[in-house]
């Protein structure tokens, strides 16, 4: 999700349209989940669980609509990357580290020494100057999902262990676990998809515009759930267009950086590429958005190709995020200790 949309817009919009909306960003797990191979776990396509990953795509978004200023603090800058403050704040991205607080700092130092070029740390637009304090940041959604990725391998392996030496309903806690971070790594995999979180430009055309591209702030919005809704996208429309996951190559780089972060912020950079276009067809009329005092005009055959096009990127890039992560989790030697401990151990005799 991307919170930059200004209250009036909620007159506009159902409170569930941020993000690619709830539908949108189910029917990118949905997706995600149509293209796992036949020999992934099966627990994990039970109906139960289907449901789940569908509907814990949407929860880091109920958490951004928390009143709690730290929760907003810590999470809504997991949402978006604005790939052209970096160059702006003279640092590259192909050596950008693959650990969070190493880049925090060095951005830190980086938009210290170029503060002109960067956006500005206090709001023009609103009062409160943004309480919580997330306009000091590019984004950090490369980091969310490569840490999202840490966290499915950790439950895969905690699940191995208990399969092996722990009780049934540890076995189905284990279950849950790996289910519940397959549910919100989708969201971060989605929004990392949608080519306006991947950009300055995402709540209209920001800086120079020689091409007099809108500045409508609700682009966005209608980009992830407006277009879907008028165009009537449904996860129907792109069973068919789903291919078999493959897994990512995650080999140690000579860089020495994390290989799925890497991927991850090349990916959010192609779809970067998109940016442009977006507002090439918004200009054109073919989004299907609705300016004041404009007939009403449907979505062009080009935006519903681009907008499903980006949903099945989504959905692709998760699948094959969820195989990487299930080949290449390694055992937790520490907790099969444990549990070979216990069920070694004497039953106590009983009183």
């Amino acid at each position: 999700m991307r919170h930059f949309k200004p209250l009036l817009l909620l007159a506009a919009f159902p409170l569930s349209a941020f993000a690619w909306d709830h539908p949108g960003h189910s029917m990118v797990n949905e997706i995600a989940l149509n293209s796992l191979p036949a020999d992934f776990p099966a627990f994990v396509r039970e109906p139960a669980s289907v449901g789940r990953i569908k509907f814990l795509s949407g929860e880091p978004d109920r958490w951004s609509h928390a009143p709690d200023m730290p929760l907003k603090h810590e999470d809504w800058v997991n949402h978006f990357f604005d790939l052209e403050q970096i160059p702006a704040a003279g640092l590259d991205l192909a050596t950008l580290p693959s650990l969070r607080y190493q880049f925090a700092t060095q951005f830190a130092a980086a938009r210290a020494a170029h503060a002109d070029k960067l956006p500005p740390t206090v709001s023009t637009k609103t009062p409160d100057n943004v309480p919580e304090h997330t306009r000091e940041w590019c984004g950090f959604l490369p980091w969310e999902i490569a840490e999202q990725y840490g966290r499915l391998k950790t439950a895969f392996a905690s699940l191995q262990a208990y399969e092996q030496f722990g009780t049934p309903e540890e076995v189905t806690n284990a279950r849950a676990d790996v289910v519940n971070v397959m549910g919100l790594m989708g969201h971060y995999v989605g929004d990392s998809a949608q080519p306006l979180h991947g950009t300055i430009h995402h709540a209209g055309w920001t800086g120079d515009n020689p091409k007099g591209f809108t500045t409508w702030s609700g682009i966005h919005t209608w980009i992830d759930s407006g277009l879907i809704n008028k165009a009537h996208i449904v996860s129907g429309d792109l069973a068919g267009r789903v291919v078999p996951a493959q897994p990512l190559p995650v080999g140690v780089r000579a860089d020495g950086r994390d290989p799925v972060f890497t991927a991850a912020l090349d990916f959010i950079a192609e779809q970067n590429k998109l940016v442009e276009p977006i507002y090439q067809l918004e200009k054109a009329g073919k989004l299907g958005n609705v300016p004041p005092n404009t007939p009403d005009r449907p979505v062009s055959p080009e935006a519903r190709a681009l907008v499903e096009g980006q949903l099945l990127k989504g959905g692709q890039m998760l699948g094959a995020l969820w195989v990487t992560a299930w080949k290449n989790f390694k055992p937790d030697a520490f907790l099969l200790g444990v549990l070979q401990r216990r069920q070694a151990a004497p039953a106590k005799a009983t009183p």
